[in-house]
């Protein structure tokens, strides 16, 4: 928050636009409210397409020119006959491999009309550097080349597996359990573990409250969204529904 609270001042002061590295969702809510402590209302945030989970904080003077911070680079993966194509988890690791920090990568899509094809979105001034050395995710050769316009197959919403279950309360450690399929006192170790985040933030208490539209970190199982709240049971238990990424 200070670091975005020196760059809106810097921004406004010498009238030269300055945007962040990508932040995720719960950066980008702390990025507003700086921006806001700093007086700053030119800003909009910039994922490389609409609905993008990671995104740059763009600040943007009047009378000053737009940023366009986000570049998107084309992954092919070379397959052989019958080899899966590389996941989420080994492109970014493939990536943050040559050295760049987080904060300089933004979401990966694949590509579901195209095996093996997915777009990743980058700052734009590590595009070339990216380009010329990323050459393989574990035992997969890929190549890569500047992309201007993804396909809408690679940018359309998933569809989710919703489930639906019901839950005592809205206690972490109860909507941790049936999201898990394991027991509230399992799912309070894992939260004593610090193995649990909720909106990127580390869950400190198995007794805090959870929201709709919370999003679950849970290392070593995966991310989990609650998605809905509804209403009461006959047993005065609460309805819930929730999606695994």
């Amino acid at each position: 928050m200070r670091r975005v609270e020196e760059l809106c001042t810097l921004a406004q002061r010498r009238g030269i636009p300055r945007h962040t590295g990508f932040l995720s969702d719960r950066e980008q809510i702390l990025a507003r409210a700086a921006a806001n402590r700093a007086d700053c209302p030119c800003i909009r945030f910039d994922g490389g397409f609409p609905g993008a989970e990671r995104q740059v904080l763009c600040i943007e003077p009047p009378d000053t020119w737009q940023l366009y911070p986000v570049a998107c680079l084309r992954l092919t993966a070379h397959l052989a006959a019958g080899q899966p194509a590389p996941q989420h988890r080994d492109l970014l690791g493939a990536v943050l491999g040559l050295g760049l920090e987080r904060v300089c990568i933004g979401d990966i899509r694949p590509d579901p009309s195209q095996p093996g094809i997915s777009y990743l979105f980058l700052l734009e001034d590590k595009q070339d550097f990216v380009a010329a050395n990323l050459l393989e995710a574990g035992r997969t050769r890929l190549s890569a080349e500047p992309c201007a316009e993804p396909p809408a197959s690679a940018l359309a919403e998933p569809e989710r597996d919703l489930r639906q279950t019901t839950v005592p309360s809205l206690r972490a450690d109860c909507v941790l359990g049936a999201m898990l399929r394991i027991s509230r006192g399992q799912a309070a170790q894992l939260i004593a573990e610090g193995r649990v985040e909720v909106g990127h933030v580390p869950l400190r208490s198995a007794h805090e409250t959870v929201y709709e539209g919370d999003l679950f970190t849970i290392r070593g199982r995966g991310r989990f969204r609650l998605a809905q709240v509804g209403g009461q049971s006959r047993s005065d238990r609460t309805f819930i529904q929730f999606y695994q990424y």
